[in-house]
């Protein structure tokens, strides 16, 4: 909706001008060109529409500079928690958990699930660092309930290293609002978005 409007107004933008100036030029208004005003903003969404969702993503376009890195997909990987027990005075073991990129070349949202909790993006960028690309993202996290008398709701963040062309790795960190950190490592990637835990063990099974 917002992709249309835009075009909308800059599409009036430029019927204006082009007014103007044939009025200015010649004294006379001409709007006979005006008729294709409706199949202009028609075919401009469509291509837009195109590249937002799938032209970007192709393997020669992701080679232009300023086109965004593709990490969209389920992804596989490792949370390795740097919280201590209290109790034992050790850390837990790392745990398999899956990563879901919701990609566009203008959006970002990412999904992480693991045996005790789900998290949601509230805010994620793809972006380049001194020529590497970066996905960086905070999100809310919401415990199973199984898992609320240890774990209870909370914020955090987390900036991964992208690496390969295409993309074949996610290395990074998180940090949370409990004053707990750690690690996270996914290697393996596939197509499809994942909306849950179960269907994501699946793609990688």
């Amino acid at each position: 909706m917002k992709r249309s409007i835009t075009i909308r107004v800059v599409a009036a933008v430029v019927v204006i001008v082009l007014v103007a100036g044939t009025w200015i030029t010649s004294g006379k208004v001409d709007t006979g060109w005006m008729r294709f005003f409706s199949a202009a903003v028609l075919i401009a969404t469509l291509i837009l529409a195109a590249w937002d969702l799938w032209l970007w993503r192709l393997g020669l376009v992701q080679r232009i500079p300023g086109v965004p890195r593709c990490v969209r997909g389920t992804w596989q990987g490792t949370l390795t928690s740097f919280w201590i027990d209290p109790a034992t005075g050790t850390s837990p073991p790392p745990k398999t958990v899956y990563l879901v990129v919701h990609q566009t070349a203008t959006l970002v949202t990412v999904k992480l699930f693991t045996n005790e909790s789900r998290s949601t993006s509230t805010l994620a960028a793809v972006s380049a660092v001194d020529n590497s690309w970066t996905l960086a993202y905070l999100y809310l996290n919401r415990p199973d309930m199984h898992a609320e008398p240890r774990s209870r709701m909370h914020h955090g963040s987390t900036v991964f290293d992208v690496s390969g062309d295409p993309a074949t790795r996610l290395t990074g960190r998180y940090w949370t609002d409990r004053d707990s950190k750690g690690q996270l490592e996914f290697t393996r990637n596939h197509h499809k978005l994942a909306d849950d835990l179960l269907e994501a063990a699946t793609y990688f099974a």
